[in-house]
């Protein structure tokens, strides 16, 4: 997502340190036609949350630092990441990888 970008509610979004290239942008269930899939976006820094979280194995304290951002942010985009990837998986929907 765009940084600092203006919205008309809330404070601009702050970047945020991402530090992979992912090369799949999207996944769906094996033979589901898309046409028939609702899509749950996937933000990358909530790609990247997992990512440090369950792949690298690091602290909260650890992923937050990495990210430049609080432990109460990086939890919140952790969350947010579980719970769309939950919805996805438990009721059959693609994921979309949104690098803006």
């Amino acid at each position: 997502m765009p940084c600092n970008i203006n919205r008309s509610l809330g404070r601009p979004k702050r970047c945020r340190k991402i530090d992979f290239a992912h090369k799949t942008n999207f996944y769906k269930p094996q033979g589901v036609p898309f046409k028939d899939l609702e899509v749950i976006e996937l933000s990358i820094e909530e790609l990247e949350a997992l990512r440090l979280k369950n792949i690298e194995n690091k602290s909260q304290e650890e992923c937050a630092s990495i990210m430049e951002t609080s432990q109460s942010t990086f939890q919140r985009i952790l969350s947010e990441a579980y719970k769309k990837i939950s919805r996805a998986l438990v009721e059959g929907k693609a994921i979309k990888i949104s690098v803006i």
